[in-house]
């Protein structure tokens, strides 16, 4: 297990040196411009990710906390489906999704310093990853905080966690690559 933290850590340590790479230098005139009025600025990928792990945070913390499998975590036989479909589709940019619940949608003008925010979050997620170590990652089963029939190990749950940021990482990109993006 310890392998298995050192890499969903390192991942996430890697977005953050990543994010602050590419966005940290940007004006929050940049970080706000949005290349077409239906879709997301750089500052707003990340304001995304911070809003989705904090709607994750009461799940990881109920099982630390030593909250058993729910009967349908148990008895699900869809759990390890779902955690691989939900990984795999991350990882390809392919297919545009829509924000499952309104919580994680963020706002339109986001104020300055959201590379230090998302920064911050990644760290408190990888303390929370190291913390769930002591965990049985195949066994323990969390139900998604977005639509409660979808649940997924414990282990799929951190891959989403990465998949998810990088995804948004590379949408951000192809914002600030975009031709009309403000020099």
């Amino acid at each position: 297990m310890k392998n298995d933290t050192f890499y969903f850590t390192n991942e996430l340590r890697q977005t953050v040196e990543d994010a602050r790479a590419s966005f940290g230098s940007l004006s929050n005139e940049q970080l706000n411009w949005k290349p077409a009025a239906d879709s997301w600025s750089v500052a707003q990928c990340l304001d995304h990710l911070i809003r989705s792990n904090e709607e994750l945070k009461p799940v990881f913390e109920a099982k630390l906390a030593g909250a058993k499998n729910s009967f349908w975590e148990s008895w699900s036989p869809l759990s390890g489906f779902f955690g691989g479909m939900l990984r795999n589709s991350l990882r390809s940019d392919k297919k545009k999704f829509k924000a499952p619940s309104d919580a994680i949608v963020p706002p339109s003008d986001i104020p300055p310093g959201i590379v230090d925010r998302f920064a911050a979050c990644q760290e408190r997620v990888m303390a929370e990853i190291e913390k769930t170590a002591g965990l049985d990652w195949d066994k323990t089963v969390v139900t998604s905080p977005f639509m409660g029939l979808i649940t997924y190990r414990l282990r799929d749950a951190h891959d989403i966690v990465v998949e998810h940021s990088k995804r948004h990482l590379r949408q951000a990109k192809r914002v600030m690559n975009s031709p009309s993006f403000p020099q």
